[in-house]
């Protein structure tokens, strides 16, 4: 899936693993409300910084706030490369996405841009109900005879990279329940349509700056469906791939889990992106955009949505 010593796939390192949902900030009907109503209780933020090792070796950084009021998500994720690997390549990347959430996230707006010091790819999508209504891919994709075609089926049903990461409480409820880890995420990023396939392996203790506690252990596998090139020895080596995992950690104050740790053999090493520090907060002031680059994705809506 990802080869992070080249230069096109340090940018898709940069922009996909850590690409987040960021949910368009709440109107200010709040502000209009009479004097005499109580204010809207704030909505519960958290910001986790990332540390990026391939192989051992650290080569770079990311950053995911997310903010969830009721059964709201605004998630941003910003990744760059850095040391050697970031000198030669220039990888970075940052995302968003926003909708509402039940059993899994209904996402409204995606968008996500890479950029390597040779090549840049922008992606935006608006979504109904989980389907795709509006898609554009900066610059188009290589028309590749060998490609499995993208049908209008395969973007029906579907969650975007970054609300992948927002895994909603499941069977009673409770955040620690092995279910949590049971489901499958349908994804399409715009090019490629996969399911990653999520079970149970164990619930752990975990020390981190900002966080104390168990997070539930789940093995990852990769299913690819449409969009990519079956003959190819990475897609090959992804869908054979048992040495995937993700540490998952409840939210406090909501009804969602996120990431504290992704694991992922690759063909030279493990890529292994794991919580350096992690902060709550309930000040809307800090909401969806904490940490964020300025050259983060300014809209996840495509013009006229």
């Amino acid at each position: 899936m990802i080869k992070p010593l080249t230069k096109h796939a340090a940018g898709r390192l940069a922009g996909s693993l850590l690409a987040v949902a960021a949910l368009a900030a709440p109107t200010d009907a709040g502000a209009r409300a009479s004097r005499g109503k109580r204010a809207a209780p704030a909505a519960a933020t958290v910001a986790v910084d990332y540390g990026i090792n391939l192989a051992g070796l650290p080569i770079g950084t990311a950053r995911l706030a997310g903010s969830f009021d009721r059964d709201r998500y605004l998630m941003d994720v910003s990744a760059v490369l850095t040391g050697l690997v970031g000198a030669i390549t220039g990888g970075k990347g940052s995302a968003r996405a926003s909708g509402s959430f039940s059993a899994a996230p209904q996402p409204g707006a995606f968008a996500i841009a890479t950029q390597t010091a040779s090549s840049g790819i922008a992606v935006r999508m608006a979504l109904a109900h989980g389907n795709v209504v509006q898609a554009e891919i900066t610059p188009p994709l290589v028309d590749m005879q060998d490609r499995v075609p993208v049908t209008p089926a395969n973007k029906r049903g579907i969650i975007d990279p970054v609300s992948a990461l927002l895994m909603p409480t499941q069977g009673r409820g409770e955040p620690l329940d092995p279910e949590n880890c049971n489901r499958t995420l349908p994804v399409f990023d715009g090019a490629t349509r996969f399911n990653v396939v999520l079970s149970y392996a164990e619930t752990r203790p975990v020390q981190k700056p900002g966080y104390a506690g168990p997070v539930l252990v789940c093995n990852a596998r990769y299913q690819a469906v449409a969009g990519h090139r079956p003959d190819r020895p990475g897609v090959k080596f992804m869908e054979e791939n048992r040495e995937m995992s993700v540490w998952l950690a409840p939210v406090e104050g909501t009804r969602v889990l996120i990431p504290l740790r992704i694991s992922v053999l690759t063909t030279i090493g493990t890529n292994i992106i794991e919580a350096t520090r992690w902060s709550q907060s309930g000040n809307p002031a800090t909401t969806g955009t904490a940490g964020a680059p300025r050259n983060s994705v300014a809209q996840a809506s495509l013009p006229g949505q």
